[in-house]
């Protein structure tokens, strides 16, 4: 065992002459270990909800999501899209056209986003998990439908036992507004309400109304184009690698986006957040780890006859500076340590109990309790930040003590 490693490990474990260096390290050690914990149960909650917003994708959201990057649509009869249609990984590919509208039913009114979906929108998504009441139905015969979001259907007051259609209302492109006649400037579509979907996400709750493609094409004057292809890879196909084939194919006046990408917004808010709160809390840790240093200054202290042995024993200056460097990092890693377990210990019951709710309303969150996931990542780069800061605070009574040392020479 190396000397300088064998004498720092007694020094932080036997008993002091005084007891008051006893304390203050074990002060250091819960310290560290009180700020690493929170710091690991904080990120691996940030983390929870993350993965349940990945867990939340809904069944509108594809496994690729092929954009136009300039403008809102295009044409996807080229020959690259054939090429793109031609691969391998691919298993279906939808058209979609999306853009806002107003609508009107009875009495009310309020701005949305219609949805045109085609035929095999129907094999991308299990309608019957899609649509809570009523059915999915888009089009029969010259007759068209429509699918709307639970908080569209509350807000128009929608029925779908009533005859009564809703009415689309949808500017012209490159119209001008003519005063005498300001209604000549908007298409208008009329649908009958089939069925209200419920996805438990606002962006689609609130805003989506889905119809058929040709309706939507004949709302917003498109002949072929879309605003989206949606694609659903095949199964145990690599999202990544699929992406990048038909990125590749496509060049760059076109954007292929994996779900992640498509709920951008969203993760973007919770990885600012959880960033955010560990360099918070890492500040909080450095104030801890200066414990250590006057631990260290009073052990210096304490061992001051030591150190003389030692140096009529022949030890150098650089060995008794690393004994208690090395005393340094054991309090700053042993606090880490223990703040890790105990971290991952409360993680863990979380996880399995959910002993912290949300709130006192269970019905009013997704779910009842903080959700928790442990990433390997994120404990070693929380063992490596309270290593290095606690490196670095240790350098400074090493540093007056090795001054000191060399001034008796």
């Amino acid at each position: 065992m190396n000397l300088s490693f064998y004498i720092a490990r007694r020094y932080l474990f036997s008993k002091k002459s005084h007891n008051a260096i006893n304390v203050i390290s074990m002060v250091s050690v819960c310290g560290i270990a009180i700020a690493t914990m929170a710091i690991v149960c904080t990120l691996s909650i940030f983390n929870g909800f993350t993965k349940l917003v990945s867990d939340s994708f809904s069944v509108m959201d594809p496994d690729l999501q092929i954009t136009v990057a300039k403008g809102k649509a295009f044409d996807p009869g080229t020959k690259v899209f054939d090429e793109v249609r031609g691969l391998p990984e691919i298993d279906i590919i939808s058209e979609t056209v999306e853009d806002n509208a107003l609508v009107k039913y009875g009495d009310r009114q309020t701005p949305v986003q219609i949805k045109g979906v085609s035929k095999h929108f129907r094999d991308m998504v299990n309608t019957e998990r899609l649509v809570t009441y009523g059915e999915f139905s888009l089009r029969e015969g010259d007759v068209d439908f429509c699918v709307a979001g639970v908080g569209v259907a509350a807000n128009l007051g929608l029925r779908i036992d009533n005859i009564s259609p809703i009415e689309i209302y949808s500017p012209k492109r490159d119209v001008k507004v003519q005063l005498a006649n300001p209604s000549s400037a908007f298409t208008t579509a009329y649908t009958y309400p089939a069925g209200i979907f419920t996805l438990n996400q606002v962006k689609y709750d609130e805003n989506v109304i889905l119809v058929s493609l040709e309706l939507a094409r004949e709302l917003f004057r498109y002949s072929s184009e879309v605003s989206s292809l949606d694609i659903k890879l095949k199964n145990n196909e690599n999202t990544n690698e699929a992406k990048t084939k038909i990125q590749k194919l496509l060049g760059d006046d076109y954007l292929v986006k994996d779900r992640f990408e498509q709920q951008a917004d969203s993760f973007r808010m919770v990885n600012v957040e959880k960033w955010v709160t560990f360099l918070i809390l890492a500040f909080i840790l450095v104030i801890a780890v200066f414990n250590v240093v006057g631990s260290l200054s009073m052990l210096i202290l304490d061992k001051s006859a030591d150190i003389d042995i030692l140096r009529h024993m022949g030890a150098n200056n650089a060995l008794i500076t690393r004994i208690f460097k090395i005393e340094g990092w054991l309090i700053s890693m042993t606090g880490a340590v223990s703040g890790i377990i105990i971290g991952l210990v409360l993680c863990l019951i979380q996880q399995h109990f959910g002993i912290l709710k949300l709130g006192q309303d269970a019905d009013a969150f997704v779910i009842n309790a903080y959700p928790v996931q442990v990433m390997v990542s994120d404990i070693l780069f929380v063992f490596i930040t309270v290593t290095v800061i606690g490196g670095l605070i240790v350098l400074y009574p090493v540093n007056n003590l090795k001054k000191r040392l060399n001034r008796k020479v």
